[in-house]
């Protein structure tokens, strides 16, 4: 029995000798990393105090570094990133101060960590370390929201930037702000199509009826106004309301961006399916045709196929970032696709990972109903994954500092059985995009017993764009269809 416990306790002692080696290896380790980055200097993630006695002025600094993504707080540093250290009894003082901080003067309390590094001058650096935030906004005891900004930190001081914090804690979406549209703005039509087409059900019969179906729908907030996502789906004319919200598209010739050269350039607004397939058009009639094997007189396939559009045009309109007052942004250069949306990629979101088919959402109301049919949406998370099974050479870019995402898709070089488009570079100063309605008056003045599927292929719009623009055109009485359906010719009103 005593030599069992002898045993036992040689045993017991060398797991201790081995548990404090190896805490004493972490310890080291952990220290070297971290005075490996005090070299690096103030940035966004690393802030340098010398001593810290204010609790008050502490917990802004963790309030804005949680509203932010986290970073790290050395204390005993001066801010030319000289360690002067503090003696035990700081050391002492500073971490029930943060004690204090963290959970008294910060709302919502925040869970921090610090970690003693030993100094050769015998002193200690705390480094203090600030979880990105899940429970955002913070707030300092006075109530003040604030963000890192470069080294320092700022007050949130105006509705956009509030309105993105709540946005990035999924508490607010931008597709549910209400805009000043009355329920007068709504596409008679396109809403009464959509009700038939999906709901099975008619167009209300009064405005109070309708305005309690749009607030039911998500698509009004409760004041009876359209918010964001029943103006950009199905008003008559979203860029009256919101102007900013198009889709700016432009051809260069060569690779590289010209203030006055352009091949082809057109803005497009409307409601999100026009817009999508007025921008599909684009880029398709902008793209060399290949004949790929078939005969001369087969038409020729695209370079690259229409669906990797398709999935990256759905993924800009329907993922943008809504709080920012700008436009999608479409570039063609001769050896790659543009396509720049506002806003990066929301929460934890990386490039790897949507890649790997995450997702999260950032505009909910718009994805349910692009999910309905509106446009050719497969399912949360796949659309990027589809477009680089159909074209592998796919580069995406998170720009977390200029507030962007682009997706980059680039063209191979092709020298047989090519038909290139017929545009001639044009160099001007100022150029003002001919609009689909004017295009259509334009050729059926001219040509005035062309079908609406001769004229859409005519000036390289879809279908569906020709018919919808030139049925405006006849409530407005510019175009008038006279006779029967085989035979009958169309009559422009200037």
């Amino acid at each position: 029995m005593g030599t069992n416990i002898e045993v036992a306790s040689d045993q017991d002692e060398a797991e201790l000798i081995t548990h404090s080696i190896f805490s004493e290896f972490v310890t080291t380790a952990l220290s070297d990393e971290l005075i490996s980055r005090i070299a690096l200097g103030e940035d966004s993630k690393q802030q340098f105090k010398v001593d810290v006695k204010n609790a008050e002025s502490l917990a802004s600094e963790m309030a804005a570094f949680a509203n932010s993504q986290g970073g790290m707080i050395f204390i005993g540093i001066a801010d030319d990133g000289e360690q002067v250290g503090l003696t035990q009894q700081d050391v002492q003082r500073i971490n029930q101060l943060i004690s204090n901080a963290a959970s008294q003067l910060v709302r919502s309390p925040l869970t921090v960590q610090t970690h003693n590094i030993a100094l050769e001058n015998g002193h200690l650096l705390i480094a203090l370390s600030v979880p990105k935030g899940l429970d955002k906004p913070y707030f300092d005891k006075n109530g003040v929201i604030w963000l890192k900004s470069g080294s320092d930190k700022r007050r949130i001081n105006s509705k956009e930037e509030l309105r993105r914090l709540f946005q990035l804690s999924s508490q607010f979406h931008a597709d549910e702000l209400p805009t000043k549209a009355n329920i007068d703005k709504l596409d008679t039509l396109r809403f009464r199509d959509f009700l038939r087409d999906y709901f099975k059900q008619p167009y209300p019969e009064t405005a109070e009826e309708l305005t309690q179906l749009l607030k039911n729908m998500n698509l009004a907030s409760e004041s009876g106004y359209l918010n964001l996502a029943g103006v950009l789906i199905f008003s008559e004319q979203p860029e009256w309301i919101v102007p900013q919200f198009i889709v700016k598209a432009i051809r260069y010739p060569g690779n590289r961006i010209h203030e006055t050269d352009y091949v082809d350039t057109e803005d497009f607004s409307g409601p999100l399916g026009q817009i999508f397939d007025n921008t599909l058009a684009f880029v398709m009639r902008n793209l060399h045709k290949v004949q790929a094997g078939r005969g001369v007189n087969a038409p020729g396939v695209s370079e690259i196929p229409e669906s990797v559009f398709e999935e990256l045009l759905v993924n800009a309109l329907v993922h943008r970032d809504y709080l920012v007052n700008a436009p999608i942004r479409l570039f063609i250069f001769d050896d790659r696709i543009e396509i720049i949306s506002p806003g990066h990629l929301p929460n934890n979101l990386t490039v790897p990972k949507i890649q790997a088919g995450n997702s999260n959402i950032r505009n909910p109301i718009l994805v349910s109903y692009v999910a309905k049919g509106l446009l050719p949406y497969h399912g949360l998370g796949s659309g990027i994954k589809r477009a680089l099974q159909a074209w592998s050479k796919i580069d995406f870019i998170d720009d977390q500092e200029g507030c962007l995402f682009t997706a980059t898709i680039h063209r191979e070089v092709v020298e047989q059985g090519l038909e290139m488009p017929v545009k001639t570079p044009v160099k001007t100063p100022v150029k003002t995009p001919v609009k689909t309605p004017d295009l259509i008056l334009q050729l059926l003045k001219d040509s005035p017993t062309l079908t609406l599927a001769e004229v859409a292929k005519s000036i390289g719009k879809s279908l569906r764009a020709v018919e919808r623009a030139s049925a405006k055109l006849a409530r407005a009485g510019k175009l008038k269809y006279i006779g029967p359906q085989k035979g009958g010719h169309w009559e422009v009103n200037d």
